[in-house]
C-alpha cells in the first residue's frame, strides 16, 4: 500500500474533486423542521457557484438563520410556496439586516461566555 492510497480511497467515496454534492432529503427535512419551529421565516436563495450547489438561507423574524443546499431556484420557490414562505434571490435583494445583526449578537454572546469561562 502506497503512502497516499488511503487519501485516494477517502476522496473516492466523496466523489471526484470538483464535484458538487446535491441537496439531500436530510437537507430538506432540516429546512422543513427549522421553518416549522420559527415564525416570520423568509427564504433567500444563493446561486450555484463553482464550489457550492444552489443553497437557501432561511431567516426567522429575529434574524436567526440556517443554510442548506436546495438544488435549484425552482426547488426553493416550490419549497416556499408549499409553506407560504416568501422566497427572494440574494443576488437581487441581498441579505436582510436582521440576519447580520443576529450574527453579531451571537458573536458578542460567545465572547462573553468565553470571558466568563476564562475568569
Amino acid at each position: 500500500m502506497g503512502l497516499f492510497d488511503s487519501l485516494r480511497r477517502r476522496r473516492g467515496r466523496r466523489g471526484k474533486p470538483g464535484t458538487l454534492r446535491s441537496a439531500t432529503r436530510a437537507d430538506t427535512e432540516h429546512l422543513e423542521q427549522w421553518a416549522a419551529a420559527r415564525r416570520g421565516v423568509e427564504a433567500f436563495v444563493e446561486p450555484r457557484t463553482t464550489v457550492t450547489d444552489t443553497t437557501v438561507v432561511l431567516v426567522a423574524h429575529d434574524g436567526e438563520w440556517t443554510r442548506r443546499r436546495i438544488g435549484s431556484l425552482a426547488a426553493a420557490q416550490d419549497f416556499g410556496r408549499k409553506r407560504a414562505i416568501p422566497v427572494y434571490e440574494v443576488a437581487k435583494t441581498g441579505y436582510p439586516r436582521r440576519m447580520r445583526e443576529y450574527t453579531e449578537r451571537q458573536k458578542i454572546l460567545e465572547r462573553r461566555r468565553q470571558t466568563e469561562r476564562d475568569s
